[in-house]
């Protein structure tokens, strides 16, 4: 053959519009190889790409012509001839800095073999001219990469309760535990508050990785049946042996990609088992802390009756010490009167005797 594949890559292919001259059309739903390609009989170099068996470049390079980068993903060049821009979307900035570089290569190998052209012409007394204009248009297309976020939680619980034995009810000390057990509740709610929104964030990213997972497959099984198809035509050329090995290498990277999110898929799973258990505590926590704001209850009843009890106690206490107090007077007053009647008899003992 006499036009065959020097240097190929894959990218996304856009036109510009014919009316407004300013926006991107996508010529191709995703990306297509886009090969440069030497034909040695008429020495020229082309850029063609192919969607199916739809030409959706065929742009030869002229001297003239200028590759442009519009950002570290996106190039363009104009093809007076065939009246419109070219605009490619890479995967990489790598990808493009090669491609520019092959543009410049060819472009110096264009120029180089019209001099050559010209001066053949000039011996032979044969001039002929070929005139191109150069059409740019520094119109940059939206993003065509997207990017994923994952935020996974860590949710600590530490518990810790305190008694002291023998110790007396008093309001206070009942009253820093159910302050205890309230912190450790609003804590747990805090923590709770966060898991939800981490699991409702959580579910909309399975969603979405299901369905890049679903257009991984589409992709992969296309790319398949390509790859089957291009194995079944005879006479194989260069470019349909690096289409194969690029499609290769393509389905090898989404089965990497596929097996990525399985793992990110598993690890979700876990975090969801995670936060079933810390539920379970947070449930377990709070019925403790009604039980404990019911023992609260009951010691301070029992408080306030002991309270009573001992006014009732204290009050009797009173009685009976001035009760005390004037039965000692009462006794005291009957130990002088025993008294001076002890000396009264003693008195009449002695005078009986003498």
């Amino acid at each position: 053959m006499g036009e065959q594949p020097i240097f190929s890559t894959r990218a996304h292919v856009f036109q510009i519009d014919p009316n407004t001259k300013k926006n991107w059309l996508p010529t191709s739903k995703h990306a297509v190889t886009v090969s440069y390609f030497y034909d040695s009989t008429r020495n020229v170099y082309r850029i063609i790409s192919l969607d199916g068996s739809k030409a959706i470049i065929n742009s030869t390079i002229t001297p003239n012509m200028n590759f442009t980068k519009t950002s570290h993903k996106f190039g363009q060049w104009a093809d007076s001839r065939a009246n419109t821009v070219y605009g490619l979307g890479f995967p990489s900035e790598a990808h493009l800095s090669k491609f520019a570089e092959k543009f410049s290569e060819f472009k110096e190998a264009a120029r180089l073999a019209k001099e050559k052209s010209q001066e053949k012409m000039e011996l032979t007394s044969s001039p002929s001219q070929e005139s191109a204009t150069d059409l740019q248009s520094p119109v940059t297309p939206e993003s065509i990469n997207g990017t994923d976020e994952r935020v996974t939680p860590d949710a600590a619980f530490n518990a810790e309760s305190r008694a002291e034995p023998n110790a007396v009810p008093f309001p206070h000390s009942s009253t820093s535990i159910t302050k205890h057990w309230e912190a450790e509740l609003a804590t747990l709610k805090g923590n709770n508050a966060k898991l939800t929104a981490t699991l409702l964030e959580s579910t909309a990213n399975v969603k979405q990785w299901k369905q890049q997972l679903a257009a991984y497959q589409e992709e992969a099984e296309r790319l398949h049946k390509r790859v089957t198809e291009l194995e079944c035509i005879s006479g194989q050329t260069t470019g349909i042996k690096t289409q194969k090995t690029e499609l290769n290498q393509t389905i090898e990277e989404l089965e990497a990609e596929l097996k990525a999110k399985e793992e990110e898929l598993e690890k979700l799973k876990e975090e969801v088992e995670n936060a079933d258990q810390l539920q379970t505590q947070k449930d377990s926590l709070t019925q403790k802390l009604q039980e404990t704001e019911l023992r609260n209850a009951e010691l301070e009843s029992q408080l306030l009756d002991l309270e009573q009890r001992l006014e009732n106690s204290q009050s009797e206490d009173g009685a009976f010490r001035k009760s005390l107090r004037s039965l000692l007077e009462l006794l005291d007053g009957k130990i002088f009167e025993l008294t001076e009647l002890r000396d009264s008899l003693a008195k009449l003992l002695e005078s009986g005797c003498s």
